[in-house]
């Protein structure tokens, strides 16, 4: 058995960029470990959603958990840091947010998880968070730091494939425009800088069913749990990945468990 641990900001991040690697590596019989930065104080959700006295972070704690459950996780480790907001927001200024905390201190948290669970192969995210986030680019800096820390030499940088997405969005010229990024030409990474693309595409249900549960989000969600089952997969049907420590170009078709 080996151990995939995966690293993300916000509850809901795990489906979007690793969710089908979790699974598949679930089925396969490894251990599957999900850390979580934050606890998405600050997300956007649906008028009405709550129940009365019910906090948006205790409400996505519990889709993370569903998430986790359906994604395979063996173990979810809350680091319980607040939620950043979205680049330029007030919320980029609170002294306890994540974006805020020495990237040190996280690293080594990060470091101590690694060890414990003798994790195999670690996901971060690249050095801009694929799209700009405070807290996805904390949570480079700090996956940096546990590398440093632990030595580990299977550190993957999830992100997304720019390239391949101009292709999509290219051939469904009426797509709509809540499924494009906001700023295309800085959007995740270009190909010619990924090494590894990992055909997940037997994990889409799990996807979906883990894009269900996280009714809070169901803003970010909603337009792909509307595709068509094609469009789905050429969007979440493979994940893609910069490994750390090797030379660019495509060279992988799964992690090393």
């Amino acid at each position: 058995m080996s151990v995939l641990l995966c690293f993300h900001a916000h509850p809901d991040d795990e489906v979007f960029l690793t969710g089908g690697v979790m699974r598949r590596a679930a089925d396969a019989g490894h251990r599957v470990v999900l850390v979580v930065a934050t606890d998405g104080a600050r997300g956007e959700y649906p008028d009405g959603l709550l129940a009365p006295g019910e906090s948006l972070a205790a409400r996505r704690t519990k889709e993370l958990e569903e998430s986790a459950r359906a994604l395979g996780a063996a173990r979810v480790v809350p680091f319980g840091y607040g939620d950043s907001g979205m680049a330029g927001t007030a919320g980029n200024h609170d002294p306890n947010a994540f974006a805020n905390a020495d990237p040190s201190e996280v690293g080594a948290r990060l470091a101590a998880v690694i060890e414990q669970e003798r994790a195999d192969v670690v996901t971060i995210y690249d050095e801009h968070g694929g799209y700009g986030h405070p807290d996805h680019v904390q949570v480079h800096r700090a996956g940096i730091h546990a590398e440093r820390i632990t030595g580990h030499d299977a550190v993957y940088e999830a992100s997304s494939n720019r390239d391949h997405l101009m292709r999509l969005l290219s051939a469904l010229p009426d797509a709509p425009d809540d499924v494009r990024p906001p700023d295309l030409e800085t959007f995740g990474l270009p190909e010619s800088e990924l090494t590894t693309a990992v055909d997940v595409s037997t994990a889409l249900a799990a996807k979906r069913a883990a894009m269900i549960g996280y009714e809070s989000q169901i803003g970010d969600f909603g337009p792909m749990l509307n595709m068509p089952e094609e469009h789905l997969r050429a969007a979440f049907g493979v994940e893609w990945f910069r490994r750390r420590g090797v030379p660019p170009g495509l060279q992988e078709t799964e992690l090393p468990l």
